[in-house]
């Protein structure tokens, strides 16, 4: 029983450190080129290429091994440091498709709501 329980916490571990990998790899492939440049990072392609093996690794190997533990760690550094200095350089979320008009709270899908 207690096995049991003990392998379907390593299971959730194991498709929590798939989510953040995949997050991670999906946010990169949406960021500019030329951010990553600016901010003083890596390149685009060599993030792309690191958090590929991360969600690769992750999903083949078992959890207890090193490399998921290598890709959570690179994961998690794209996360907390990569992402934050490429984001202020794009201005938020433009990155996702939107095309990065400045704006404030009272804009709306066609521009300012001047009601």
């Amino acid at each position: 029983m207690l096995m049991l329980g003990f392998e379907g916490f390593m299971g959730l571990l194991k498709i929590v450190l798939m989510a953040l990998a995949a997050f991670a790899l999906f946010d990169a492939a949406f960021r500019r080129e030329d951010a990553f440049r600016a901010a003083g990072k890596q390149t685009k392609v060599f993030w792309l290429v690191i958090l590929g093996i991360a969600l690769v690794v992750s999903y083949l190997f078992s959890i207890l091994s090193i490399l998921p533990a290598a890709g959570a760690v690179a994961s998690i550094v794209y996360l907390v440091d990569v992402r934050p200095a490429v984001k202020a350089l794009t201005g938020g979320n433009r990155g996702w498709g939107r095309k990065g008009r400045g704006g404030s709270s009272s804009d709306g899908p066609y521009g300012p709501y001047n009601g």
